[in-house]
């Protein structure tokens, strides 16, 4: 029989923490927490593997139920306690626990097992008639919702009318009759909005309870927060069912979240909030805004210092930055829950940094612990620090940060308004787990209510998004669609700007800039770089893309588009000039202007790059490109040019592919126009030599794009060289240069082989040949490549993320049989997926020799590339 239930409590655990995958994490750390002799109210853990088996018929799988009231019993005998008594009931929280922390994506049910009778028990055995309706109306409300499907807001409509009707400001002026009168209200409202009584057998309730966490796997908040974070569908929630202890029982009961570090800044402070006479999802839900943890000392000092020894404990024991829960029961700490913290960027590489310092973790460890997906989040930008504004209301700084952006107050609309391309920030009493995916859309999060802890904070510092909680100064109306500070209106559509690392918000747009690579995440990468095979180089086309990407730690440049330099000033009219002439004659006087600006533009990335290599990639895109294509525009050109308008218009239906993609382009124009790639090699080396006289180390690799036969590449292999020969000897200088291919057709990597002969360096270029391989055009594929990320045909967009299956075959291809050829031959990729970590780890694998991605991309790479090496380890 399958062991589906595990049970915690009396100092031992029937599992540790080293059982995330099977018992969650939440059930692995419960049951770590029992076994290093923390307080922790005993309970059980039905495993993943139950839920897994659960999703195929809705089912339990054979044995799950009776090993669970197994467990229940011995809770019984534990807690000496009876699920379901008149006198002195058992009760239970059900919540979920998935092996990587879904903060809020999944459903919680507390105070299961009352009814009408268990609630008098409660009343008698505790004591505290108040608390135990308290509890009770808590229950209906959650079960209610969870299970039931009927709206939280609902009931907090019919408290409110009771505390105004009473002239009550807290849900804790509440009394013992009025939490009664309450409860009734609420059973009407259950009868009424499903048709049944609510229920009232203790052992339906849980099955119930059970069954819908098992379901809150398949929610959609679940599903869309999966897809975000790229959490496999197939893992499942393990259910833990722990005795219920209480934070509402009075003013010596309390409830709180903490952080052994603070997780926005990553200091070393004990951070976190706390309620008094409050339970759990009080602090979390942002419905009443916490103290700050440091007023536990002063409110309960013993149970401060104890606290502090637990958390202390756990760190040490974890070595790592832990997330606790912990209830107060009249005087009584118990722990609910560690976990390993969700942290910003910035606080990942702070903690990592300090706690390597402390003599806590290695270096490796330390590199492994700030996620290259994260690093994005270091170069979001900032308030310029010349900017002057003034603020017009202020919160809690709970995700850093700055984000400007028009205001939406759902985030349907957020969503919806992100499609179109602009930019929004998400405006929210509070956000919900369902509204995940307007957080995601969202530039920035700004609440009204809630605390540092709440959802919105620990989602949004999960995301990299900039995020202000708890701005109690403003008013929301969000069937008005607009929020109120004192006499100032905000409207939907109107620009704000929000900081995330003071909690200010600004009407009006602030300019932000761009952070800069210092510091101890500087201290990070280098730390990377000791460990990482895979060599990082930049995709940059002018010197200042070419700097910037050496502030990154860029070792060369991977992918120099020569198309883009054609483009600027003057320049494009003799671009134009040379596609219109109708000799070759023509076509060389035309290209004679466009030289020196290559030249000078080779020469500034040659200075910038002093010392790393710099791949050139010949002319790529169709002539076409170069030519307006609207008559409005041939008019605009004709007027400024000089050349007639029906000149141009003939050429550019001339020119018109149905397929372009696949027409005159790449290699095919250097083989019918050979002196455009003359002019660009001559163009190269020269500024090469210039550049060399002037004491710059300088290595050019000249790339042929769009090679698909090896009598291609031979053929231009054979001009490139005689040109490089003929400049050399111009100049009285020899220079180290290499002719290569960029691999983009299928073909190409099938006769790798053969191409190897006349390639010194084979740059893979991914995004064409994604293209080329899966038949997709990355221009159109947008309108329904999402519906097959979706429905899990792609696991990602193959154009975000190297399809290893089909195209990373063939670069793997590509790569031995080249080396088969040339055992020497340097192999990189210059695609989009040079800076996605999940491609990096491919291209460690498969033995490739750099990865050139954008600029900005530069440090996610170094730390990927690391942690591919020491994974691999």
């Amino acid at each position: 029989m399958v062991k589906y239930v595990y049970f915690f409590g009396n100092g031992k655990a029937e599992g540790d923490g080293s059982d995330k995958n099977l018992l969650g994490g939440k059930g692995a750390g419960l049951a770590e927490m029992t076994n290093l002799g923390i307080p922790v109210p005993p309970g059980f853990t039905i495993t993943t593997e139950a839920c897994i088996a659960y999703q195929k018929n809705k089912t339990y799988p054979e044995g799950m139920w009776e090993q669970t009231l197994e467990a229940l019993k011995k809770l019984e005998e534990t807690t000496k306690k009876k699920f379901g008594s008149n006198e002195n009931p058992l009760l239970v929280s059900v919540r979920s626990g998935a092996r990587v922390s879904m903060p809020g994506m999944m459903d919680t049910i507390l105070n299961l097992g009352l009814n009408d009778e268990t609630v008098k028990g409660l009343a008698t055995s505790s004591n505290n008639e108040r608390f135990a309706y308290d509890s009770y109306r808590r229950f209906i409300q959650m079960f209610s919702n969870v299970v039931l499907g009927v709206e939280h807001s609902k009931f907090e409509k019919l408290i409110s009318e009771v505390k105004k009707g009473k002239g009550y400001s807290l849900d804790t002026d509440l009394t013992a009759e009025d939490w009664k009168g309450l409860v009734e209200k609420f059973k009407a409202l259950v009868q009424n909005e499903t048709g049944k009584p609510f229920p009232q057998d203790v052992m339906e309730q849980l099955k119930l309870a059970i069954n819908a966490v098992f379901d809150s796997w398949d929610n959609q908040r679940a599903k869309t927060y999966r897809k975000i974070n790229k959490i496999p569908d197939d893992w499942g929630t393990a259910v833990n069912v722990v005795a219920m202890v209480f934070g509402n029982m009075g003013n010596d009961s309390g409830t709180g979240v903490a952080f052994t570090r603070n997780p926005s800044t990553g200091e070393k402070e004990f951070f976190g909030e706390f309620l008094i006479n409050a339970q759990g999802e009080d602090v979390v839900a942002g419905i009443r805004t916490p103290e700050p943890i440091s007023r536990l000392k002063d409110e309960m000092p013993g149970v401060f210092a104890q606290l502090e020894e637990v958390y202390k404990k756990l760190e040490s024991h974890y070595k790592d930055m832990q997330d606790i829960e912990f209830t107060v029961e009249r005087g009584v700490l118990y722990m609910l829950q560690t976990r390993s913290g969700k942290r910003t960027a910035r606080a990942a590489v702070k903690i990592a940094y300090d706690m390597y310092k402390e003599g806590l973790i290695d270096k490796k460890t330390a590199v492994l612990r700030v996620a290259p997906e994260q690093v994005d989040q270091l170069l979001h930008p900032m308030i310029d620090p010349k900017e002057k504004y003034t603020p017009i209301a202020k919160g809690l700084p709970a995700s850093p940060g700055a984000a400007v952006g028009r205001v939406v107050f759902t985030a349907d609309d957020a969503e919806s308004w992100a499609a179109k391309g602009e930019k929004v920030i998400l405006v929210r009493d509070e956000t919900s787990p369902e509204d995940i995916g307007g957080m995601h859309a969202a530039e920035g999060i700004l609440t009204a209510t809630g605390g540092m802890t709440s959802h919105a904070a620990v989602v949004a510092r999960g995301m990299g998004k900039c995020c202000i909680v708890g701005c109690g100064s403003i008013h929301i109306d969000e069937d008005e669609k607009v929020f109120t500070v004192g006499n100032i209106t905000v409207k939907e559509g109107d620009f704000i700007t929000i900081n995330g690392s003071t909690g200010e918000v600004i009407l009006g747009k602030v300019k932000l800039v761009d952070p800069e690579l210092s510091g101890e995440f500087a201290e990070i990468l280098s730390w990377a770089d000791e460990f990482r095979k895979l060599g990082v180089r930049t995709n940059a086309d002018t010197p200042h893309d070419s700097k910037v990407a050496r502030e990154f730690g860029a070792e060369g440049i991977g992918l120099c588009r020569t198309e883009h330099m054609f483009f600027e000033g003057d320049r494009i009219d003799a671009v134009r000039e040379m596609i219109l002439a109708d000799t070759e004659e023509e076509r060389v006087k035309a290209l004679a202007k466009v030289k020196p600006y290559q030249k000078e533009d080779f020469k500034g990335i040659f200075k910038a790059m002093d010392g790393f290599p710099v791949t050139v990639r010949l002319l790529d895109p169709p002539l076409h490109e170069f030519i307006p294509h609207t008559d409005e525009d041939i008019q605009k050109v004709a007027n400024a040019s000089g050349i007639p308008f029906d000149v141009l218009k003939k050429k550019r239906d001339e020119l018109h592919e149905f397929n372009p993609m696949l027409g005159h382009r790449g290699c095919r124009l250097g083989i019918t126009y050979p002196e455009i790639y003359e002019m660009q090699v001559y163009a190269i080396m020269e500024a090469a030599c210039e550049v060399a006289k002037e004491g710059v180390k300088v290595y050019p690799e000249i790339m042929i794009p769009l090679v698909g036969h090896y009598k291609e590449l031979e053929m231009l292999r054979e001009m490139t060289v005689r040109v490089a020969d003929e400049v050399m000897h111009k100049y009285g200088i020899t220079l180290k240069y290499l002719v290569g291919t960029m691999i983009e057709l299928p073909r190409a990597a099938l006769t790798a082989d053969e191409i190897a002969q006349y390639a010194e360096f084979f740059s893979f270029g991914t995004n064409d040949l994604t293209q080329t391989t899966l038949g997709l055009s990355r221009d159109d594929s947008g309108k329904f490549l999402p519906f097959y990320v979706e429905k899990g045909i792609y696991k990602e967009d193959p154009f975000v993320s190297l399809d290893l299956n089909g195209v990373g075959q063939l670069v793997e291809m590509g790569v031995t049989k080249g080396r088969k050829t040339r055992p020497d031959l340097k192999t990189g990729i210059c695609g989009e997926h040079g800076g996605d970590p999940a491609s990096i780890f491919f291209c460690h694998r498969v033995g490739l020799n750099y990865v050139s991605c954008s600029p900005y991309r530069v440090p996610v790479a170094r730390l990927a590339a690391a942690h591919a090496a020491l994974k691999q380890q």
